[in-house]
C-alpha cells in the first residue's frame, strides 16, 4: 500500500499533471460535463489514500445522486465545485447550492502528503474537518495552502480542458450564473 501511495504522489508532483497520467489502480469517476465546457472528465479515484471518501462518491454516483448537479462555485486560477446533491440540482432553486450534502453521514477528514495541485480533486467541507459528505472541487492550479486540511480522493486524468473551460463565477465566492452541469456521473470499475 505505501508502494501504491508513493506512486501516486510522484505521478501527482508531475509537471505534466492530467496530461498523459497513468490511470492507478481503483474506480474512476466519469463526468459528462453540459454547459460553457462541454465534453467529459475522468477521475482516477484513490482508495489507498481515501477510502472512506472513495467509497461515498462512488455509491452516491451509483445511485444517480450526481447527475444533472451543477458547479455551483468556480474560481479562475483556483478550483471548480460541484456536488451538492441536495441543493445544486440544475433546473430546481439554486440558491443555496453550496449549503447541502446527501442523506449519508458525513465523513471524517482523510489527510494524506499528496499536495494540491493542478487537477487534483479533494472533499469539500465545513469549517469542521470532518464534515466531508457530497461537495467536491477540482483544482485549476496550484492551491498547496489546502494541504493536510482537505481530503485529496482523486485525480483528472482525461479532459483537463474540460474543467479549465467550465463557466467561473463573479466575484469573490465564485458563485456561478447559470452554471455549468454534470449532465451525468458514472463509476468505471
Amino acid at each position: 500500500m505505501l508502494r501504491k501511495i508513493a506512486a501516486a504522489a510522484f505521478l501527482l508532483a508531475s509537471p505534466a499533471m492530467a496530461q498523459d497520467v497513468p490511470d492507478l489502480p481503483g474506480p474512476n469517476l466519469v463526468i459528462e460535463v453540459a454547459g460553457q465546457a462541454s465534453g467529459t472528465i475522468v477521475i482516477d479515484l484513490l482508495p489507498d489514500v481515501a477510502p472512506k471518501h472513495v467509497a461515498q462518491i462512488v455509491a452516491l454516483a451509483k445511485e444517480g445522486a450526481y447527475d444533472n448537479v451543477v458547479f455551483h462555485r468556480v474560481i479562475e486560477g483556483f478550483m471548480a465545485q460541484t456536488g451538492d446533491v441536495q441543493y445544486g440540482k440544475k433546473g430546481g432553486d439554486t440558491a443555496m447550492a453550496g449549503m447541502g450534502g446527501s442523506a449519508m453521514d458525513d465523513i471524517p477528514l482523510e489527510a494524506s502528503d499528496i499536495s494540491f495541485q493542478r487537477g487534483i480533486v479533494g472533499m469539500a467541507r465545513a469549517q469542521d474537518p470532518n464534515s466531508a459528505n457530497s461537495q467536491f472541487f477540482i483544482m485549476f492550479d496550484d492551491g498547496s495552502f489546502l494541504d493536510g486540511q482537505y481530503t485529496v480522493f482523486g485525480r483528472v486524468i482525461s479532459g483537463m480542458e474540460v474543467v479549465d473551460a467550465i463557466k467561473k463565477g463573479a466575484g469573490g465566492n465564485g458563485e456561478v450564473s447559470d452554471p455549468d452541469v454534470m449532465a451525468k456521473v458514472t463509476v468505471q470499475e
